[in-house]
C-alpha cells in the first residue's frame, strides 16, 4: 500500500504536517535523524529502493515531504556558514537522488525566504522568479546557496525523469514545537523563551537585537502544514511556491505581543551594536492563490496564533526543544 514519507518528522512544522497528514493517511512514515541519516547517500538510497526489486520501477512511498534541514537562527547562521551549506546540500542532494532513482511519483521540498536576492537584485516583494537572480544576504549565505540547490536539482530532475517535483517556500515559521534555543531558535520563540524567563525571574528588562525596526512576515506553522498537503494534491510546476502568509510585523510589535501574551511587565530593551538582518524582505503569495484552493483567509490570524503558542510553551516549559 502507498505510503507518505516525511522527513524533519521531529521539527516543528514536521510535528503539524504529521499530525494533519495523519487525520486523512494512515501511513505516514515519519523521519528524524534518529532513523534515517539523510547525509548518507548509500543509506538513503536503500531506504527508499523498490519495494518490488524486480520491477526496478516503482518504491512503495508515494509521496515525500523534505523538511528535514539543519537551521539556526541570525547568529548561528553568520558564524557557521559551511557547516549550514554542507549539511543541508547534502541532505537535499541524497534525498531528491533517492528519490528519482526509485521513481517516487511525488516529492514536496521545503525552502525559504532567505533564498532570495538581497536587494538591489530584486523588486519587492518576493516573487518565485527572481530567486537566482542575484546573491543572497551575506549573514546567511551558506543555507540559503543550499537551499538554491535544492531547487535547482528538482528543476532538473523534472526536465530529466518527468516526475512532478514540488519546491516551496515558507517565510518565518513559528508554533508549538518550536526551536527555544537562545542562539539558534529563530525570533519568535527566542523571544518567547527570553521573556518568559524574565517573568519568572523578575528581570527588570529582556534585550532584543537591533533596534526593533526590521519587517518579517510570519506563518503559523499548522497553517503552513495544511498549505503543504494542498501543494501535493494539487501544484505542479517548475518554479517553487510561495506559500506563507505575507502580512508584514516589525521586531518591536512581535516583542510587545509576545510580552502581553505571556503577561511580562518589564521594558523591552534594544541594542543597537547586535545585527538584525536585512531590514525587510516581503513575499508574495498570489500565485499560491491563483494556483490553488488555499485563500488568504485560511491562515489563522497573528495574535491567536501567538496565543496558542504561548500557551502551549507555558504548559511544557522547560520541557521544549531548546532548553532541554
Amino acid at each position: 500500500m502507498p505510503r507518505t514519507l516525511l522527513t524533519g518528522a521531529s521539527g516543528m512544522l514536521g510535528r503539524a504536517l504529521h499530525s494533519h497528514l495523519s487525520l486523512s493517511d494512515a501511513h505516514v512514515i515519519p523521519l528524524g535523524r534518529e532513523k534515517l541519516n539523510l547525509c548518507d547517500a548509500r543509506q538513503v538510497q536503500g531506504y527508499l529502493g523498490p519495494s518490488d526489486p524486480s520491477s526496478g520501477t516503482h518504491t512503495s512511498i508515494s509521496t515525500v515531504y523534505h523538511l528535514a534541514a539543519h537551521v539556526g537562527g541570525v547568529k548561528a547562521n553568520s558564524e557557521r556558514l559551511a557547516t549550514f551549506y554542507s549539511q543541508n546540500a547534502q541532505m537535499g542532494l541524497n534525498l531528491l537522488d533517492a528519490c528519482a532513482a526509485s521513481r517516487v511519483p511525488k516529492v514536496v521540498s521545503v525552502l525559504s525566504t532567505c533564498v532570495y536576492p538581497d536587494t538591489p537584485y530584486v523588486t519587492l516583494p518576493l516573487t518565485e522568479e527572481q530567486l537566482h537572480l542575484g546573491p543572497p544576504h551575506p549573514s546567511n549565505f551558506g543555507y540559503a546557496y543550499a537551499k538554491r540547490m535544492l531547487d535547482v536539482h528538482t528543476r532538473a530532475i523534472r526536465a530529466q525523469f518527468g516526475l512532478p517535483y514540488v519546491t516551496v517556500i515558507p517565510n518565518n515559521l513559528f508554533g508549538p514545537g518550536d526551536n527555544f534555543h537562545l542562539e539558534d531558535g529563530h525570533v519568535i520563540p527566542a523571544l518567547m523563551r527570553r521573556i518568559w524567563e524574565a517573568k519568572l525571574s523578575g528581570a527588570p528588562s529582556v534585550t532584543v537585537w537591533g533596534d526593533g525596526s526590521p519587517l518579517r512576515e510570519f506563518t503559523y506553522a499548522p497553517d503552513a502544514a495544511r498549505i503543504l498537503k494542498v501543494v501535493a494534491d494539487e501544484y505542479d510546476d517548475p518554479l517553487p511556491l510561495n506559500i506563507g502568509c505575507t502580512e508584514e510585523r516589525s521586531i518591536r510589535q512581535v516583542a510587545e505581543t509576545l510580552r502581553d501574551a505571556l503577561g511580562y511587565s518589564g521594558e523591552i530593551a534594544y541594542d543597537t551594536t547586535k545585527p538584525m538582518g536585512q531590514h525587510r524582505k516581503p513575499s508574495s503569495n498570489q500565485r499560491l492563490l491563483e494556483l490553488t484552493s488555499w485563500r488568504d483567509g485560511d491562515y489563522t490570524p497573528f495574535d491567536s496564533a501567538i496565543r496558542e503558542t504561548c500557551d502551549w510553551f507555558v504548559l511544557q516549559y522547560p520541557n521544549v526543544r531548546g532548553v532541554k
